[in-house]
């Protein structure tokens, strides 16, 4: 218990001097922009198939229910609050911590090892604000987007799914998705994950930029910042449901 105490704290501190430094400037402009694209437009080829590939499966497996009970009128409403809402919110985030988070555990640990983050240092360079403020960022910023690419990914396949069976139009589908959708339902689902995103970069940094392992540090430090940020992001998106509940009790009903 002392060392999950201490190892909390360690990570807020962190957190806290990330977001320090990330409040002063100047900013590493061209850096954060750098993995931005790293982050968010080379995960794309991973978030688009697999948000395509869950509304399929979602729409195959809940339509014969919804038939059933003569709601398949609802079935686009389904999809589409079940992905806007909690889905691809969730499954974004966790995709984003197995590709980029280990990526930045890894890259970060591997010049802490090599000592070229010490090299930075020495030419008067604050190492902390040039390597993990950027990467963190860049999270925040590449999470929320990534999360709308997965969620209209989701709907198309949902749709396609729906028109094989029923053949029914995209005009009546994305209609009915949509009638029932209120800006609480998109809006702060989607803002959460810019939460995500901090979580993601503070942890995966922390273990790449601290460790001090050696050679061995590095495979640890990906694989930490995989796991470590996975449980993070589901863990606050269970605190962050009640949150938008609270803040918006329209969502709850």
């Amino acid at each position: 218990m002392s060392n999950l105490i201490e190892f909390v704290g360690r990570v807020s501190s962190f957190g806290f001097r990330v977001i320090g430094d990330g409040i002063r400037m100047p900013l590493e402009g061209s850096q954060i922009l750098n993995h931005i694209i790293e982050a968010g437009y080379k995960s794309l080829p991973l978030v688009v198939p697999a948000g395509f590939a869950l509304g399929t499966v979602m729409t195959l497996h809940t339509r014969n229910t919804l038939m059933t009970f003569g709601a398949g009128a609802m079935i686009p409403t389904v999809q589409a609050l079940a992905f806007f809402v909690e889905i691809g919110p969730l499954v974004a985030g966790l995709l984003l911590a197995g590709r980029v988070g280990s990526g930045i555990g890894a890259v970060l640990a591997n010049m802490r090892v090599t000592e070229q983050i010490d090299a930075i240092e020495s030419l008067s360079i604050d190492s902390f604000k040039f390597l993990v403020v950027p990467r963190v960022l860049a999270c925040v910023v590449a999470l929320p987007l990534l999360t709308l690419f997965m969620d209209f990914a989701g709907l198309l396949g949902g749709y396609l799914a729906e028109y094989s069976s029923s053949g029914a139009s995209f005009a009546l589908y994305v209609g009915r998705a949509f009638a029932d959708l209120r800006w609480a339902n998109f809006v702060a689902p989607t803002l959460k994950t810019a939460v995500f995103g901090f979580i993601i970069g503070t942890v995966s940094s922390y273990f790449g930029y601290t460790t001090n392992m050696g050679a061995t540090g590095v495979g640890r430090a990906a694989t930490n910042s995989v796991v470590v940020s996975s449980l993070l992001v589901i863990l606050a998106d269970v605190i962050l449901v009640k949150c938008i509940f609270f803040a918006f009790p329209e969502n709850a009903l």
